[in-house]
């Protein structure tokens, strides 16, 4: 199974935000989405990054904009999701499944732009969406005007899925397409009903940690973030244990992605297919 990220958008951090005794020197963060081939699903996306809908749409309401310009994302025009797919052969329609791994804008953002896909995401964290007010949702980084209007009709939750126990190091989960090769793992800290992806195929397994850290080198070398990194978190509490279950997911012989990392991967997609 083919598994490519792309870069979607840089946004810029002080070091020492994102990994504790840091600098104060600015580090370029990548902002990734993925896509995979799957045997019998087809091209499936795993979330969409940053896109014009996030930065310049009709939609964007007052604090999307101010989010945008706190943040300044630099978009990359030659791997935003429509020239990635292109590159490939496909059309938006060519897209039946898109993971939502959370509901933050720079995983959400491109959403609207897949008219036939379907969605799987926590039900759980949906449902606890349409419960909030407006006000709660934004202090949480949500912005409901990025989703679809028929998102929850499209809304394959994981709740749903057949679960995979933990195997020792290796984190059990939601078993996406019932064949063991996508594992839906819980990520709890950063946002509410994270979860990342585990590939099973890999001689190498891999676990796409999203957002559970921003730099790799939190996690190897135990310099996760703490104050203010931590007022952003849904849940600062289980941030840590988070990272000891993917530091001993790493010990075991696996590897961990993210996607703010700005290190290149074996599995970034290369210059030249884009």
């Amino acid at each position: 199974m083919r598994i490519v990220f792309a870069n979607s958008a840089w946004v810029s951090a002080a070091e020492r935000l994102i990994l504790r005794g840091g600098g104060w020197q600015s580090v370029k963060l990548r902002v990734r989405y993925g896509l995979f081939f799957h045997p019998t699903a087809g091209p499936v996306l795993i979330d969409t990054g940053y896109t014009q809908e996030a930065l310049s749409g009709a939609r964007r309401s007052r604090m999307l904009r101010l989010y945008g310009a706190l943040l300044k994302p630099e978009l990359n025009a030659a791997e935003q999701v429509l020239p990635l797919l292109q590159s490939f052969g496909l059309s938006p329609d060519d897209i039946r499944t898109i993971i939502v791994t959370h509901f933050h804008a720079d995983h959400i953002s491109g959403l609207s732009l897949f008219r036939s896909a379907r969605f799987i995401a926590s039900d759980a964290a949906w449902a606890r969406v349409k419960a909030r007010g407006l006000r709660q949702n934004l202090r949480r980084g949500v912005f409901t005007e990025l989703f679809p209007p028929d998102f929850e009709a499209r809304l394959e939750g994981i709740s749903a899925k057949p679960r995979v126990t933990p195997q020792g190091a290796i984190p059990g989960g939601a078993d996406l397409f019932g064949d063991g090769s996508v594992i839906a793992v819980d990520l709890p800290g950063h946002a509410d009903g994270q979860f990342g992806l585990l590939f099973t195929g890999p001689v190498r397994p891999l676990l796409y940690a999203v957002d559970a850290q921003w730099l790799l080198n939190a996690l190897t070398h135990n310099r996760t973030p703490g104050f203010p990194a931590t007022l952003i978190a849904e849940d600062a509490a289980a941030i840590e244990p988070t990272s000891a279950m993917l530091r001993r997911f790493l010990a075991s012989g696996g590897e961990v992605m993210l996607c703010h990392d700005p290190a290149p991967t074996s599995y970034d997609l290369a210059p030249e297919a884009a």
